[in-house]
């Protein structure tokens, strides 16, 4: 098990190798420190107005945790707050964020799956609603039957080789879970 990466600070100060040293270990190091070859050097002259300015902005509140990489020791001063982490997949996320770099497979693998979890709690969620998920319509298979679907899938294609997976991985899903309640009613009302 690797140690996680130390976290990134702007404003840590490390201590700058010589000219001389970077110029023996990287070749082509300071091609541009004569000012005369360098294109912005009349810009940068004292005395020339270039309109550019920083000043570190207010931070943000952070009313819930958010989510943030471990190769960074803090949030940037504004952030976006449209989806907090919520649920199964909202833990799945923290724990992405908390425990693997984002250089890291598993960082994005782990983010890929609460996608995936997100998506069956709002379909789960869905059906506690008056207008439950359709699949039919909100899977787009019936655009398959209208305006040339069928006829768009032969022919020329790059992805024709895996197409015929397309209704296996959009339906099978649902397929499994309809098998799944059945199964859940089979049990409750004693049949087998």
């Amino acid at each position: 098990m690797t140690e996680p990466a130390t976290p990134y600070m702007a404003s840590k100060k490390a201590t700058p190798e010589s000219s001389v040293a970077l110029r023996a270990r990287i070749p082509g190091w300071g091609v541009d420190l004569d000012p005369k070859d360098r294109p912005s050097f009349p810009r940068e002259q004292p005395g020339i107005e270039t309109g550019a300015h920083w000043k570190f902005p207010d931070r943000q509140p952070e009313m819930q945790p958010r989510e943030r990489s471990i190769e960074h020791a803090m949030l940037t001063p504004a952030f976006g707050t449209s989806a907090p982490l919520k649920g199964a997949s909202g833990a799945i996320r923290g724990h992405a964020y908390r425990r693997y770099s984002e250089g890291r497979a598993a960082h994005w693998l782990l983010l890929i799956a609460a996608d995936r979890v997100d998506a069956w709690e709002n379909h789960l969620k869905s059906f506690a609603t008056l207008r439950p998920d359709n699949p039919i319509t909100e899977t787009g298979i019936g655009s398959e039957f209208s305006g040339n679907g069928l006829k768009s899938r032969t022919g020329k294609r790059v992805d024709a080789n895996h197409s015929w997976l397309d209704p296996v991985i959009v339906a099978g899903p649902w397929v499994l879970a309809g098998l799944g309640a059945a199964a859940v009613l089979r049990a409750v009302r004693g049949r087998p």
